[in-house]
C-alpha cells in the first residue's frame, strides 16, 4: 500500500468512525433525515451508528479491510432512500436544498472510495 493510499484509508476509517459515533452523540440531527416508513428510527439509528463504527475499525485492519469496504458499499446503499427522503424535506421546506442535493451524488463517491479497498 502507497503512502497515499494509506492516508486515504485512515480518512476513511476516520470518517465512518466519527459519523458513527455521532449517530450516539447526537441522535436528533440523524433521526430528523429518517424516513417516516422506518421501525423504530431510535433504535435503527444507534444500530447504524454502531455498523458504522465497526466498519471503519475493520478498515484499518489488514484481514477485515475487503469485508469492511463491502460493508460500508453496502451501508451506503441501504441509507440512500433516507438520503433521497432528506432531500424531498430539504425541498418542502426550501431549506439546505443544495447542500442536500450535492450530498446524493457524493453518495457514489464514497461507494467508490470504499470500493478501491475491496
Amino acid at each position: 500500500m502507497t503512502t497515499f493510499q494509506l492516508i486515504l484509508l485512515l480518512i476513511q476509517s476516520a470518517f465512518y468512525i466519527f459519523t458513527g459515533v455521532s449517530h450516539f452523540r447526537n441522535p436528533p440531527f440523524f433521526l430528523k433525515m429518517t424516513p417516516k416508513w422506518v421501525p423504530a428510527p431510535e433504535k435503527v439509528n444507534l444500530i447504524v451508528g454502531a455498523i458504522e463504527i465497526i466498519l471503519g475499525v475493520a478498515l484499518l485492519i489488514p484481514f477485515s479491510r475487503s469485508i469492511a469496504a463491502i460493508g460500508i458499499i453496502i451501508l451506503l446503499i441501504a441509507v440512500f432512500p433516507a438520503n433521497i427522503y432528506h432531500f424531498q424535506k430539504a425541498l418542502k421546506k426550501g431549506k439546505m436544498v443544495i447542500p442536500i442535493l450535492i450530498r446524493l451524488p457524493v453518495q457514489a463517491l464514497l461507494i467508490y472510495w470504499a470500493y478501491i479497498f475491496v
